[in-house]
């Protein structure tokens, strides 16, 4: 008598796409997680002209700072993971996109370089005896003044400049629903345009207008991270600057 066996389960492997969806979702996502973080533990090293003068060194600055540095792997994770698929609809849109999102990164790093050499100095003063306290400042401030313009390039000019690369993308291919990156079409604008209003000093870096301009461009890229994370790719439209794909000749059958 012949004894039935119970049908063994096969994992289905995860489709190409969806996973790729998946990575570059969690990676915008991790931007806000660890970008946001970092802005409370800068508070006293960025608007403390005394902090310099303080007695030892101050363990928030530093994890400020590694937050920072995962906030910038993550932006290159996310072009990285987005490439290949962006590059199948425009291969200047996947460059562009790339090149921004790296520069993006690479002001973060300058900023929290300038962070750090803030908090080596006030580590230095507290060691030492008969210093300048006057000058410490001064370099001090220096240093924040760095981190200030290098926060106004990154995640404000070239946050726009990534969004029109990558959200032209989504639009016109469909990859995920039109408002999404219509959101950042809007936002990239309008952030760009504050940060040149900051840059000629028609308001502060900090202030309710930049606030309202810097809205869209987080919503954009909140809710592009969630949509792929939960949701993953729609099916995709052919767009007019995608690549051809080369036809495969019928073979006829004909003897040579």
């Amino acid at each position: 008598m012949a004894m039935n066996t119970p049908p063994t389960r096969t994992s289905v492997p995860m489709d190409p796409m969806r996973k790729t969806a998946l990575t570059a979702g969690l990676l915008y996502l991790a931007t806000f997680v660890f970008s946001i973080p970092a802005l409370g533990f800068y508070d006293g090293v960025l608007n403390n002209p005394d902090f310099v003068l303080g007695a030892g060194g101050d363990g928030g600055v530093l994890w400020g700072g590694l937050f920072e540095i995962i906030t910038a792997l993550t932006c290159i994770g996310t072009a990285v993971a987005l490439y290949p698929v962006v590059k199948r609809y425009s291969q200047t849109n996947a460059v562009g996109f790339v090149a921004s999102r790296v520069l993006e990164a690479s002001m973060i790093f300058v900023g929290v370089v300038a962070v750090l050499g803030v908090y080596t100095l006030r580590q230095e003063f507290a060691g030492s005896t008969g210093t300048d306290a006057s000058s410490l400042v001064i370099a001090g401030r220096s240093l924040v003044a760095v981190k200030d313009w290098t926060f106004l390039l990154g995640p404000g000019v070239m946050a726009s400049v990534n969004a029109f690369f990558l959200a032209t993308v989504m639009y016109r291919s469909g990859l995920v629903p039109r408002i999404i990156p219509t959101i950042g079409l809007v936002g990239a604008p309008l952030l760009l345009a504050s940060s040149a209003a900051t840059l000629f000093g028609l308001h502060d870096q900090v202030s309710g207008t930049s606030l309202i301009a810097t809205i869209p461009i987080a919503t954009w890229e909140f809710s592009l991270g969630v949509w792929m994370t939960v949701k993953g790719f729609k099916t995709a439209r052919p767009t007019d600057d995608a690549p051809p794909v080369a036809e495969t000749p019928a073979y006829s059958g004909a003897a040579a």
